[in-house]
């Protein structure tokens, strides 16, 4: 089963990063985690620029706040967005399951430095702070990135 959430906008997260919101194209991740032993993974997918700064959430997969904690680097970055959750959150993902995103993201930020970052924590289990770590580039559209823990793959496809 594939979990299909849908982010409609990042603007309100990334107000300097997407100056023209009418250049903004759909851009679909999907992160598909590992078989591991375990309860369902917290994962945080995030934007940072060119300079690691934090650049926007663009979704978190967990609902209860309590444990975002763990998701550490996405936590520590992203801590004085008081927006960082709004209307981007869901259920967490299981073992061997795959998460689908799709996000609207400036055309400025592809191949500008900016990576795609994926937190993930599992109750019980070691926490795994930028798990993956993949260059927003039009050359990394579509190409399968392996995580080093819970994360197999993620993919992000551009139309």
């Amino acid at each position: 089963m594939t979990d299909k959430p849908t982010l409609t906008t990042l603007a309100a997260a990334c107000a300097l990063a997407l100056p023209v919101l009418s250049d903004a194209r759909p851009v679909t991740i999907s992160t598909t985690l590992k078989n591991y032993d375990g309860n369902g993974a917290y994962l945080a997918i995030y934007l940072t620029d060119a300079k690691g700064a934090y650049a926007g959430t663009l979704w978190v997969a967990g609902s209860k706040a309590k444990y975002y904690k763990h998701l550490a680097d996405w936590n520590r970055l992203s801590a004085a967005d008081g927006k960082r959750l709004v209307g981007i959150t869901g259920a967490s993902v299981g073992a061997g399951r795959t998460l689908k995103v799709t996000a609207e993201l400036a055309d400025a930020l592809l191949d500008a430095g900016y990576e795609i970052r994926v937190d993930a924590a599992v109750e019980d289990l070691r926490d795994s702070p930028a798990d993956v770590r993949v260059p927003l580039t039009r050359a990394n559209a579509g190409k399968a990135q392996p995580g080093k823990q819970y994360v197999q793959t993620l993919t992000y496809d551009l139309p």
